[in-house]
């Protein structure tokens, strides 16, 4: 679990970085997948931390997936937005309303429940459709990123969001189902074109369109699915008598992430003042 949340401060802080080196970035083409628009945005040295923090939290995320099960991971990583809040307030100069520190307490809540409820990961290899289902899914992933340019930026950010956070699912449950490193495995696969996929995706959500939308689509995307696909088929469980522990804890620390989805929204634009002295 410290493994779990040691990931997360890596991807929150990692994402305050990446969104002011994408916004710094020049406009791309509006796909959903847009290379360029990555490329562009490694030529900043806040995007290439970014990524170094990510490569940190990646690993940590890994030891965490071998150790707990996947719902517990998730939330974790959902937790990076409480993360991302409290270094924008530091990084980028931001004041954090009552609600939203409140919002942080409540993802800690969660995750302190959660720690307390988990078991151990579970040992199941899940239905033989499982690892090119995943393959799919990734694929999918893709695809959905490049019809989502052609959407307005509100429902554009959502969709993308929601993307990456089903590519970043992918990577989550892909590496449950890889025992030792093979290239007949369609998870490897499934692992590689679902990360790359969720990074090109979220670039591009943070890049134009709603914030809110784009965040609160990858906590979904990250959370919800691979926790339903570990208890389901991976044998993921709770300590023995604490199911409700391990529900509330997940569902609070989610409920706190959604709510810190509208963190670093900007503003309306209030009414031009008028130059004409009275």
């Amino acid at each position: 679990m410290m493994c779990a949340l040691g990931a997360a401060v890596c991807f929150g802080t990692a994402s305050v970085f990446q969104a002011m080196a994408a916004r710094a970035a020049e406009p791309g083409t509006g796909s959903g997948v847009d290379p360029a628009l990555m490329l562009r945005a490694l030529r900043q040295w806040r995007y290439l931390l970014g990524l170094g923090l990510d490569a940190v939290g990646f690993a940590l995320q890994i030891i965490a997936l071998l150790h707990i099960p996947i719902y517990a991971v998730g939330a974790a990583m959902a937790a990076s937005l409480a993360v991302t809040a409290v270094a924008a307030t530091r990084l980028l100069r931001v004041r954090l309303s009552g609600t939203e520190w409140g919002a942080v307490g409540v993802v800690c809540a969660g995750l302190l429940m959660l720690g307390l409820a988990s078991g151990e990961e579970g040992t199941g290899e899940g239905p033989p459709a499982l690892k090119p289902g995943l393959l799919v899914a990734a694929v999918l992933v893709l695809l959905v990123g490049a019809a989502a340019g052609r959407l307005p930026d509100g429902p554009r950010a959502l969709v993308l969001g929601l993307a990456a956070g089903t590519g970043f699912g992918v990577v989550e449950v892909s590496v449950r189902l890889i025992d030792g490193f093979s290239l007949t495995n369609p998870a490897v696969y499934a692992l590689l074109l679902g990360g790359g996929a969720a990074f090109l995706l979220l670039t591009s959500a943070l890049q134009r369109g709603s914030v809110t939308a784009a965040t609160a689509g990858l906590v979904l995307g990250e959370t919800v699915g691979p926790a339903l696909v570990g208890v389901a088929w991976l044998g993921d469980r709770p300590r023995e008598g604490l199911a409700w522990l391990a529900v509330t804890g997940f569902a609070v620390s989610v409920a706190g992430a959604l709510a810190l989805a509208r963190f670093g929204e900007p503003p309306p634009p209030g009414p031009t003042p008028d130059p004409t002295p009275a």
